[in-house]
């Protein structure tokens, strides 16, 4: 597949403007949690928005109100690689053993000063720190979006969405894949055409591939079909 995450990042910077203000408050997050634990909690109601986001529209948050996937969609896309995710970030046993892992050193950090509130800000601060360096590792060596397909929340938003609020691909697409050049978690769309529906749960309802569509209508949510 060929990725133009240059023209994702035109996009990110054209149409989302908010989006730069929300990674401003991720890396505030981490620039001063170390010394405000309180800035910690913002990790958890992150957390718990894409959780319960994702039972409504899937992945809708990742894609459009993440700190983190802002930070990634406008800051780190500035310096992101152009290249494909490799294979072992879709796969579904590492992409649960990752999050089983993270999960279980959250606990036990904080089962060290369970009553300690600032305890409790500075491991999500550690958290957010370790696995932001990782998404900007990922960023630079493949695509901006690469840790999104390893996220411990975004897998769990996506498997609690499952079909919900999914891509609608008319049968009049052309299959031009021009879509999918645009997709910044390089998913297949045109595939889809047959079905009517994608059954993509990565997808991040983000919108890139409208965008990048030649041929008005043929992409749509489901609330813009039925209107």
């Amino acid at each position: 597949m060929s990725i133009t995450s240059a023209a994702w990042r035109l996009h990110a910077g054209n149409n989302i403007h908010y989006k730069w203000l929300l990674g401003v408050v991720m890396i505030t997050v981490i620039a001063l949690g170390w010394r405000y634990p309180v800035l910690g909690y913002i990790v958890p109601v992150a957390m718990s928005a894409g959780i319960i986001g994702g039972f409504l529209k899937g992945r809708w948050v990742c894609g459009n109100a993440c700190p983190r996937g802002s930070f990634i969609d406008t800051w780190l896309n500035l310096v992101s690689g152009d290249r494909a995710m490799p294979g072992i970030l879709r796969n579904a046993k590492f992409r649960w053993t990752l999050l089983s892992a993270l999960i279980g050193f959250m606990t036990v950090r904080i089962a060290q000063n369970p009553t300690d509130f600032d305890h409790w800000g500075i491991v999500f601060w550690q958290m957010c720190t370790i696995t932001t360096i990782a998404a900007v590792g990922l960023g630079i060596r493949y695509s901006a979006r690469s840790w999104c397909a390893i996220c411990p929340v975004g897998t769990m938003a996506g498997t609690a969405g499952k079909n919900r609020y999914s891509l609608q691909v008319s049968a009049s697409c052309q299959g031009c894949r021009l879509c999918e050049n645009r997709c910044p978690m390089q998913l297949e769309i045109a595939k889809y055409r047959h079905s009517g529906q994608s059954a993509e749960q990565d997808c991040l309802k983000c919108s890139a591939c409208m965008s990048a569509c030649p041929k008005q209508g043929v992409l749509s949510w489901p609330t813009q079909k039925a209107a």
